[in-house]
């Protein structure tokens, strides 16, 4: 099995690229630490055993992992790679049935308009940030206030917060009219 890895905005983060699906149609799941998988990953439980790994994110298509700050990518990446070979040629699962993000209840009167927001962020938003390692997830709207969360390699970057504000809020309020904000929510 050939793993490719690619660099992302975040110096902390690489992108893994095994060649097949990860989390396929289920969509995507961001570990934000070690606690954060007891139960939930198996193959996340490897990853997050070896030495300088801080955070999981696993995509479509791919897995993105965020190094502590005095780990050392020469060092860590062949040991990232062999924990993913090892965990796809046994034919583990990736995650627990179940396991995922939960949204935010929405009100009736408001499901058109988060209709509009989840394509908006589905066909314009998601492409772009799973291109650099990372994903955006819809997690609730109310009062005009778009709720999302930024994962993986996207959700340390430095250049998110702008992301969000100057891109992601800009062109949702340029489509639908009734969204006057975006808000950050965390995992």
């Amino acid at each position: 099995m050939f793993i490719e890895t690619e660099d992302t905005p975040n110096p902390a983060t690489l992108k893994f690229l095994p060649g097949r699906a990860v989390m396929g149609d289920s969509g995507t799941i961001d570990f934000i630490d070690a606690d954060a998988v007891i139960g939930r990953s198996v193959l996340a439980d490897a990853l997050f055993a070896l030495p300088g790994v801080s955070r999981v994110f696993l995509g479509h298509d791919f897995v993105s992992v965020t190094k502590a700050d005095s780990a050392d990518w020469a060092e860590l990446r062949p040991i990232i790679l062999s924990a993913l070979v090892e965990h796809f040629a046994a034919g583990l699962p990736v995650v627990e049935a179940g396991v995922g993000v939960t949204e935010e209840p929405i009100a009736p009167e408001d499901q058109e308009i988060v209709t509009q927001i989840k394509e908006l962020l589905d066909t314009r938003v998601r492409p772009a940030v799973a291109g650099d390692g990372g994903d955006i997830v819809f997690r609730g709207y109310k009062d005009g206030i778009v709720r999302l969360t930024m994962q993986g390699a996207c959700s340390g970057c430095p250049s998110s917060r702008a992301t969000l504000k100057h891109g992601v809020e800009n062109m949702l309020r340029h489509y639908v009219p009734e969204v006057v904000g975006v808000e950050q929510v965390e995992g």
